[in-house]
């Protein structure tokens, strides 16, 4: 692993933050290529599909639906072991996605008129499955679990490589609509849809550059649960955390690969020193290793990162869980590795990456549910035309004046 060791100054977070970004910033610019492959797909159709199929999936001509029965085969071969941990797994995220939510609520305004406003999921829903480096059975619980919680009708996986243990996940999960392919090219046939695979309302879930750039592309036409790329945690640790954990915990999330990038944040030297000692696995990722002055110092560097993965560690780290803003998920305590996040703890791995978590938040039943508000104007329409056209009029809607004004006479309901 190749390991950065850097001092920060008081006051430098930001800049030295956005230095660790780059890094692991993605070289090759995939924009054009993407695009052109979601352009063929959506005026083609299957015919373009198929062709980048069979040029990127390598699926042996299998069809490019999973039959059901190949499902139920890879669910009962499933070791047991691995079947339940994927139950725990369906169960704690359903606890957790089920706690975000919300109730319809119902008011009645000064004017008269009554407004509900619904919550109401989407009707169909895309996983992402990524089947590049590993198949990602945790991703499918991540997203399907998810999505089925929320009350998604029609969920669908994309699975490139359609590994066993990833069809007996989604046969665990209830899921039968399952298709061979990836890349770019899938997430073109979910977003607008072909004569085999229906267009879906969202799409979720991690993938590479060219899944994630795709994702992008075709979010004016689709909902997305965000850009999703290479991954990263930061672990913030005081006096009293163990070397052997921190690196442990740093190791285990470079297994993601290129473009991962893994630091530490601490003001104790010799605890740094320690995990550097520790980090001698080869990996593709980036350690950066930060002596802070104070934990106060580290805290605002890990602000300015918007790390993926928060890991506070140590009495003095742990104590300021309450003053994070900024960070996918955070994993409080020596016991709190990332790791149980990826899995089995409930929260959702499907997380802002690249400093996303500024703005972004991990993958929940919001991505898959929309707010809409209900209308019944009733006998308010007198006190609201009256309110209502003179702006119109004065925006130039002179049409939208006269549709108010024109039930001011009491129109029946």
């Amino acid at each position: 692993m190749r390991v950065e060791r850097w001092t920060l100054a008081a006051g430098e977070a930001e800049p030295l933050a956005a230095r660790a970004r780059e890094l692991t910033a993605a070289g090759a610019d995939v924009r054009d290529a993407v695009a052109a492959i979601v352009a063929d797909v959506r005026a083609r159709g299957d015919a373009a599909l198929d062709a980048y199929v069979e040029r990127f999936d390598a699926t042996g001509g299998a069809p490019l639906r999973v039959a059901p029965s190949e499902l139920d085969a890879a669910a009962a071969a499933l070791r047991s072991d691995v079947r339940a941990g994927l139950e725990v797994a369906m169960a704690n995220v359903a606890a957790v996605a089920g706690a975000s939510l919300g109730d319809d609520a119902e008011l009645r305004l000064p004017q008269g008129q009554r407004i509900r406003v619904r919550e109401l999921p989407v009707r169909r829903a895309g996983i992402y499955v990524p089947g590049g480096r590993a198949p990602y059975p945790s991703t499918v619980v991540m997203g399907a679990v998810t999505a089925r919680v929320a009350g998604v009708e029609e969920i669908c996986v994309c699975a490139p490589g359609a590994h066993p243990v990833i069809l007996a996940a989604c046969a665990l999960c209830g899921l039968d609509e399952v298709y061979r392919m990836g890349g770019a090219h899938a997430v073109a046939a979910l977003a607008y849809g072909t004569s085999r695979v229906p267009r879906v309302d969202v799409i979720a879930g991690p993938g590479n550059l060219y899944v994630q750039e795709a994702k992008r592309l075709v979010s004016g036409d689709v909902g997305i649960d965000g850009f999703l790329g290479p991954s990263d945690v930061l672990v913030l640790a005081a006096a009293g955390a163990e070397p052997e954990l921190v690196a442990l915990d740093l190791l285990a999330q470079a297994e993601h690969g290129e473009g991962t990038i893994v630091a530490a944040v601490s003001a104790e030297r010799a605890l740094l020193d320690a995990v550097a000692e520790r980090l001698e696995a080869e990996t593709e990722a980036v350690a950066v290793l930060v002596d802070a002055p104070s934990l106060d110092e580290g805290l605002a560097f890990a602000e300015a990162f918007a790390p993926e993965h928060l890991e506070l560690v140590g009495e003095r780290a742990e104590a300021l869980a309450g003053r994070v803003r900024r960070a996918g998920c955070v994993f409080v305590g020596a016991t709190g590795g990332t790791a149980f996040g990826d899995y089995v703890a409930g929260s959702n791995h499907s997380l802002p990456t690249g400093g996303a978590a500024r703005f972004a938040s991990s993958l929940s039943v919001r991505h898959f549910r929309r707010r809409m508000a209900e209308v019944h104007i009733g006998a308010a329409a007198p006190a609201l035309a009256r309110a209502g056209a003179p702006i119109a009029r004065a925006e130039g809607f002179t049409v939208h004046a006269a549709s108010m004004e024109a039930r001011q006479n009491g129109t029946p309901r």
